[in-house]
């Protein structure tokens, strides 16, 4: 799958959304819904990280807002957000409404930065939707944008978690068939690539395993409330810049 086969499936998917629901919802389909409640999950797990509000984020992956929305209720500092669809991206813009803060469509695998700027760099869902040597040159150029001591913190798919497994058997039923690209990572390919590009492991989280200390109970669109500790659901690596 090129890098012009993954823009075209997403933005095709998006604009299907759109004409069978409202813009609002739309929206919040399309980065895979929990919108409300992952995006304050994924601002807590920056937050848990060390992220102070005076910090810079770059947000790859940004979609129509989800981590961006939470994130300017605590963020003072510069954001980034990028995507690979226009419409996310206007969309993000104006529900965050921080003139302040950048959004802008990806225009490849670079992230639009300068060296040494970043305290941390996340790519949430954006991992399980590309080849891994695509991934691995957005790691590369994450590792470029980060400060000495700036985190890299991604969510991924892996084969050893049991929740992570109906995911496999979709790819599996979709073959041949145009579905976008479920990707999963092991965990020694992480460590080659953290090798790689020097980058310290400081963490990697079982994604059936509740570790992000929660700012205030939130719930999942089916009724559940998290509370105490949240998961992702995805796993989730942290990688730190020397």
């Amino acid at each position: 799958m090129t890098k012009l086969d993954i823009r075209s499936t997403y933005r095709k998917y998006v604009k299907t959304l759109g004409q069978r629901h409202t813009r609002d919802r739309a929206m919040q389909i399309a980065i895979g819904g929990e919108f409300e409640a992952f995006g304050i999950l994924e601002r807590d797990l920056l937050v848990q990280y060390g992220l102070q509000p005076e910090g810079h984020v770059i947000d790859v992956g940004c979609g129509s807002g989800r981590l961006a929305k939470p994130l300017s209720e605590y963020l003072r500092g510069p954001y980034l957000g990028i995507d690979i669809v226009p419409d996310l991206v206007d969309y993000a813009r104006e529900l965050v409404g921080r003139p302040d803060w950048r959004f802008e469509v990806a225009a490849g695998l670079e992230i639009p930065e300068r060296d040494d700027r970043a305290d941390i760099v996340c790519f949430f869902s954006v991992f399980t939707h590309l080849l891994h040597e695509q991934s691995y040159a957005y790691l590369k150029d994450a590792r470029r944008v980060l400060k000495p001591g700036g985190l890299v913190i991604f969510s991924f798919l892996e084969f050893a978690m049991p929740i992570h497994w109906p995911v496999f058997e979709t790819n599996v039923a979709d073959v041949g068939g145009g579905h976008h690209l479920n990707m999963f990572i092991e965990r020694a390919a992480i460590a080659a690539w953290a090798a790689h590009l020097e980058l310290a492991i400081v963490a990697i989280h079982d994604g059936d395993t509740p570790h992000v200390p929660l700012s205030r109970p939130i719930t999942l669109d089916n009724g559940t409330v998290m509370s105490g500790l949240g998961n992702l659901g995805q796993s989730v690596c942290v990688l730190k810049k020397p």
